[in-house]
């Protein structure tokens, strides 16, 4: 009977260690980054890998690799299907492909402000561009922040839509960023991110438009003459995780990293922005002179707008770009707090 009893409570403790060790197990996990360590991006990687850290007693080990070690947002996006990389936070712009309602985030004069962008983001809105990420092997953890595009160029300040014709001003390959300048009447000249310096330099093209920290650490204020804060786009940052990873996680573990990646999100925001007006102050201090846009002018580059809106609805669905639509002018209606 002893004998008996001695080997149930064997058996017993071995399954409650093997238990155990399971839950223990370390998880190793890749993440691809684009930007540097200290740019707004690259902080928020490191904060969030420090989190899950802390909140999993360190069994999910995160190693980061800034600087596009592992190939640019397209080419580890795809990596992250394929489940050879487990984690990456690419602009949504590179998500259009496969999630076309993803384009409504590259309206150009969408949001007026960042706290329209946090409340839409964070809200349904984001949640249903959200909802649609699994499908393409991808789980979205939270919205970060790259920041509004400004405007730059060689020639004038920028106040108002007409300031804009004439100009020949670098877009990217994104038809709805060629659209836009067309609208404005400038002529747009497709260009990939290293190549504007030189242009600039060499007034193959007048103007560019990128965040204001991207503005400043690419040099651009040797080479231009004015910033408008235009305001004209704004980009939006998304941690993704490979569903294939994903799948393999406890419940648990799942929630200890949507977690942390939305406690990052506070953080890295204010990162975000800080960089941004920190760019802007060391600009000016360079030479280049900075002006604000009205209200007034920005509701009439919104009229502006209206037509480039209204193609891109058709794309992305009528019914959702008026939801996010309506969901704005709501906020824009609330009184101020």
């Amino acid at each position: 009977m002893r004998t008996t009893l001695l080997k149930k409570l064997g058996v017993l403790l071995a399954t409650g260690l093997l238990s155990s060790a399971a839950v223990a197990q370390t998880i190793d996990a890749k993440f691809a980054v684009t930007l540097p360590k200290n740019s707004h991006q690259g902080l928020g990687v490191a904060k969030f890998i420090d989190l899950v850290k802390e909140k999993s007693d360190g069994r999910i080990k995160i190693r980061p690799y800034y600087n596009a070690a592992l190939g640019n947002d397209v080419q580890v996006t795809s990596a992250l299907q394929g489940g050879t990389i487990e984690f990456t936070v690419p602009q949504t712009s590179t998500l259009t492909g496969m999630v076309r309602e993803f384009e409504i985030l590259d309206y150009p004069f969408l949001f007026a402000n960042e706290q329209e962008a946090d409340t839409i983001l964070d809200g349904a809105i984001g949640q249903r561009l959200l909802d649609q990420l699994p499908e393409k092997g991808l789980v979205g953890l939270a919205y970060w922040e790259n920041g509004f595009f400004n405007a730059t160029n060689s020639k004038h300040p920028i106040t108002k839509p007409e300031d804009f014709e004439g100009l020949k001003f670098r877009a990217v390959q994104a038809k709805i960023s060629q659209e836009t300048l067309k609208a404005l009447g400038a002529n747009p000249v497709s260009l990939a991110v290293p190549e504007i310096y030189t242009a600039l330099e060499t007034r193959t093209i007048d103007g560019q438009g990128t965040p204001t920290a991207v503005t400043s650490s690419l040099k651009l204020g040797e080479v231009q003459k004015y910033l408008s804060l235009t305001k004209h786009s704004y980009g939006a940052f998304l941690p993704l995780a490979s569903k294939k990873f994903w799948d393999k996680l406890s419940e648990a573990d799942q929630q200890i990293i949507k977690e942390a990646a939305e406690e990052t999100r506070i953080y890295q925001r204010e990162i975000a922005r800080q960089q941004a007006a920190d760019a802007q102050a060391a600009l000016a201090a360079q030479g280049l002179e900075v002006n604000e846009v009205s209200d007034a002018e920005m509701v009439r580059f919104r009229e502006k707008m209206q037509p480039v809106w209204e193609s891109f609805n058709a794309e992305i669905g009528p019914e959702f770009a008026a939801e996010t639509f309506s969901e704005i002018e709501k906020l824009r209606a609330a009184p101020a707090n």
